[in-house]
């Protein structure tokens, strides 16, 4: 029976989640599985890796064979390399001392790595967060500023109004009466 380590489609439309588990090849994708390992989280930035990191190196010992996807993921939580230090132990290439420093090296430096991703994303999201705050403020100032001025354009017009009153009734004196004879003059058409 050949043994595969791989990824398992759970979750909704749009929004997967998979479990890892250890499966016979010939079995389909989300059908019967041997043993669960863990399971990953794409939806999160960074994504949410959650694995049984003993139980997997006991699968990939055993001769499981991991999908490209799945050789990834565990890259990435560091079993691949710690199942490399192990091969490398019994070959006698490395003492069990050497294999531990040179894992909690790498440990170390994948850790620092992951903390700078998630740092460098908060800061992203601050600085985002300020930029669109600046171009609020911004807009709210144009705006104050438009209507102030229409404010002082109203009462420009206000101020305006009653002088222009005031000089209207001297001009109707001064203008001579031209409108009255024609008033008298009979509608055009009008009745006979």
């Amino acid at each position: 029976m050949s043994v595969k380590i791989r990824l398992q489609r759970h979750g909704k439309k749009g929004k997967p989640f998979f479990h890892i588990v250890a499966a016979d090849a010939r079995s389909p994708r989300d059908g019967k599985f041997i043993e669960r390992l863990g399971s990953y989280n794409p939806n999160t930035n960074p994504a949410t890796i959650v694995l049984n990191n003993d139980r997997a190196i006991t699968w990939l010992n055993n001769g499981a064979q991991p999908t490209d996807t799945a050789r990834a993921i565990l890259s990435y939580s560091g079993v691949m390399m710690r199942h490399h230090l192990a091969k490398g132990v019994a070959k006698g290439a490395l003492t069990e001392e050497q294999a531990e420093a040179r894992l909690a090296a790498w440990s170390t430096e994948k850790q620092s790595k992951i903390q700078s991703k998630i740092d460098k994303l908060a800061s992203d999201k601050k600085d985002a967060s300020n930029k669109a705050l600046k171009h609020e403020r911004s807009v709210n100032e144009a705006r104050l500023k438009a209507m102030t001025e229409a404010a002082a354009e109203a009462s420009a017009v206000r101020e305006e109004a009653p002088a222009a009153a005031e000089e209207a009734p001297a001009a109707a004196e001064e203008a001579p009466v031209a409108d009255a004879p024609a008033a008298e003059a009979p509608a055009e058409g009008g009745e006979a």
